[in-house]
């Protein structure tokens, strides 16, 4: 008895009443999940070179960790997970601009942290692979885990419409998936159908920078490496860097 009450006393206590402050703790614990789940893809396919991982299963890794970051956070913050998808709720009067800067840090916090245990999982396989430098070109790289990099051939004007491209597609086929005047998606599966959305961009328009489609999380994990020691390379845009994986994520 005195043990229930004493759970029931410290559950009282750690209880958040502040929205805000759940809404955040939601969505940076959905973009840690969310960042985790598909830095791993990529960790796991670049250290074995290939031979425990591709492109498709980076790919997949990366359509599922959404679902599970919706089923996260969802009820709660309405699983935003990228500065671009709360942009549109802004501009689509859905969502308040004050909470706006709020809701970019916090998602740029998370992917910034999930980039660290990435680093700490694979830590011994990055360092194996790579020959015991920390590179950002060359056949033994290891940013591209993190972060994506144009393939040797685009160029700045056609990376940038690529990118522009690609997270408008996103943000338009989410808009319809939630759109209840559209031939609604059974409810609960929402967030499958944004993970087929998502997989589905990322196998047709991931060939020249890798389809982050989400400025978190492709800028926390870049900032991350920059700290980490890869050095200021990660944030340079150098065409025919000498890489073969412009794609991966």
């Amino acid at each position: 008895m005195g043990t229930a009450s004493f759970l029931k006393s410290a559950q009282a206590l750690l209880r958040i009443r502040n929205q805000l402050v759940r809404e955040c703790l939601a969505e940076l614990l959905a973009v840690f999940v969310l960042i985790l789940i598909t830095l791993s893809g990529s960790a796991q396919m670049v250290t074995s070179s290939s031979t425990k991982g591709n492109v498709l299963t980076a790919y997949l890794a990366g359509a599922l960790a959404v679902m599970v970051a919706i089923h996260t956070a969802g009820g709660v913050s309405g699983a935003h997970l990228n500065p671009a998808f709360s942009l549109a709720m802004c501009l689509l009067e859905q969502f308040p601009w004050w909470k706006f800067p709020i809701f970019v840090a916090v998602q740029t916090l998370g992917a910034f942290v999930s980039a660290g245990a990435v680093y700490a999982l694979y830590y011994d396989a990055i360092w194996h692979y790579s020959n015991g430098t920390l590179a950002a070109s060359g056949p033994r790289e290891t940013a591209s885990i993190f972060a994506t990099y144009p393939a040797d051939y685009l160029s700045l004007s056609n990376g940038f419409l690529d990118q522009v491209m690609g997270t408008a597609l996103l943000i338009v086929g989410i808009l319809a998936i939630l759109d209840t005047r559209n031939k609604a998606v059974p409810k609960g599966l929402e967030p499958v159908a944004v993970a087929l959305l998502v997989f589905s961009i990322e196998v047709s328009m991931g060939s020249n920078c890798g389809c982050p489609m989400n400025p978190a999380r492709d800028f926390g994990p870049r900032l991350f490496t920059f700290v980490a020691g890869w050095g200021v390379e990660v944030f340079r845009w150098v065409e025919r860097r000498g890489r073969g994986r412009g794609w991966q994520g």
